[in-house]
């Protein structure tokens, strides 16, 4: 007998947490070691390369994830075709990077170090184009066990890896040879488990078929990946690799929670959104479930981790790393404006309207282009108890271009959906509010003389607690939904 719907989605649900949960814990503790043995300039170095790694990636795979994805039934001729594609693509990329790499370092201020570095960490996308496919079925088949535990083995092994290069003085070195490690025991991993072997034959048919989805995913994938590290670039090739050290840990650690929340929401709920595409009625229920378990998650998290950065980092990494709070609570805003933006491209893939996706992201690219510009003169600035006051300027030039982003998303995906933007808005507006009241009483907490270890305790404490005790109390129907889901006894979406 097959699984419903209802159970497939909140198994998916409750593994991708799982796997977020463990897989963010084990990076945090190695992350951690490594930002107290490593030197702020090898973060710089890793930030640079980190810049072509990410475009890289997604020119390997393309688009082809996504709709594959969102075709129903897709053909194993189908998946041999993009798996050797993925791979074609990985080998000539890196061919082209090997031979570029003392362009890199020209670009970052004449640093030669980047060569070398650059080409061994480049290998790690060929060894992540071995797998995409892999990955992509388990998605398809919503069984997130196996991602979930492939996952914690390749982190278990890259954190080891770096732990132990880092200690022994390699510098960046521990952070190229994490990567690398992570990514071979997370793709050998993936074989066994997937058990799945490529027909050896690629049909361009089928690789057309997936164009017009792939295509304009691709696009929209390249526009936000330069969203993304279009700040990187700036900072690393008009201030250095110390500042570019700061941003770089800022946003690792601000991309904890987004990314996270991110991934949750794009393999759980777009399988389940394909399946209902054809139900208005079912599909209306289904936006609206979605839209409050986002907020019930969303909101609490992000605005819970701006209140406690403080302390957080001071008991995480003592005072090295002071110059990346502020930095940490801006992309955080950032984020929240980001997760919901991704939510509603979601439903409008789901629809087939990859197009709509990608004049959004030119859009967001536009506002964020604009913000940098005004801010560029500007970057270089810091004072006598601010070392990143300029770099601060940028993101507060960033918050405001995802906010007018998430706007314009709202407006299309009402259209498309044809579901109200006031429905949207209704759904996020109770958790957003309560997160904020209760932001605002633990916040007032800092202004004691506790130590920093207690004071990250007592409101992180007093603001899950406030948090549940509130949702309880009212009551919230999604949170007795929510814990459904992560013990078995779910719902119908």
């Amino acid at each position: 007998m097959q699984p419903s719907l209802k159970h497939l989605t909140a198994r998916s649900i409750k593994w991708n947490i799982v796997d977020r949960v463990s897989s963010q814990l084990l990076y945090a503790v190695t992350g951690i070691i490594l930002a107290r043995e490593l030197p702020r300039e090898a973060f710089g170095l890793i930030g640079a390369l980190t810049i072509f790694q990410s475009y890289a990636l997604m020119m390997v795979d393309s688009g082809f994830s996504y709709a594959l994805i969102q075709r129903k039934r897709p053909t194993d001729t189908d998946y041999s075709s993009v798996f050797w594609f993925n791979l074609f693509i990985a080998g000539i990329l890196y061919a082209i990077l090997w031979f570029c790499a003392p362009l890199i370092a020209d670009i970052f201020q004449g640093d030669e170090r980047l060569i070398p570095l650059s080409r061994v960490m480049f290998l790690s996308f060929i060894i992540n184009a071995t797998a995409i496919v892999q990955t992509n079925r388990l998605t398809k088949q919503m069984n997130f066990r196996p991602i979930a535990i492939t996952n914690v083995l390749g982190l278990i092994a890259g954190g080891v890896v770096g732990v132990w290069l880092a200690m022994t003085g390699y510098g960046a070195w521990a952070i190229v040879w994490q990567t690398i490690a992570l990514q071979g025991i997370k793709s050998i991993s993936l074989w066994i488990y997937c058990r799945w072997w490529p027909q050896m034959a690629m049909s361009w048919q089928a690789l057309r078929s997936f164009f017009k989805i792939g295509g304009n995913m691709m696009m929209t994938t390249f526009l936000y990946v330069t969203f993304q590290n279009i700040y990187s670039f700036f900072i690393g090739n008009k201030v250095g690799m110390v500042p570019l050290g700061y941003y770089t840990q800022a946003d690792k650690w601000s991309k904890l929670g987004v990314s996270s929340l991110t991934q949750v929401l794009t393999s759980s709920f777009l399988p389940a959104l394909s399946e209902v595409q054809d139900d208005e009625e079912r599909y209306r229920r289904v936006v609206s479930k979605m839209n409050r378990f986002t907020a019930y998650m969303l909101f609490p998290c992000m605005i819970f981790l701006i209140v406690i950065a403080t302390p957080m980092f001071h008991v995480l990494f003592g005072t090295k790393w002071d110059a990346s709070i502020i930095l940490f609570q801006l992309l955080l805003v950032r984020g929240i404006f980001t997760v919901i933006s991704t939510l509603y491209n979601n439903y409008i893939l789901s629809l087939g309207k990859s197009r709509a996706i990608f004049w959004l992201e030119v859009l967001r690219d536009s506002a964020a282009l604009i913000g940098i510009i005004v801010a560029l003169p500007y970057i270089s600035l810091s004072t006598y108890d601010n070392a990143v006051y300029g770099l601060t300027i940028l993101l507060l030039g960033q918050v405001v271009a995802s906010a007018i982003t998430w706007v314009a998303t709202l407006i299309v995906t009402a259209k498309i959906t044809k579901i109200s933007a006031w429905s949207y808005c209704r759904d996020l507006l109770p958790y957003l509010v309560l997160s904020l009241i209760i932001g605002g009483a633990i916040s007032v907490l800092a202004s004691t003389s506790m130590c920093d270890l207690a004071l990250l305790i007592i409101q992180g404490v007093a603001a899950l607690s406030l948090y549940l005790g509130a949702n309880t109390l009212f009551p919230s129907k999604i949170q007795r939904d929510v814990f459904g889901y992560l013990t078995g006894r779910h719902r119908s979406l």
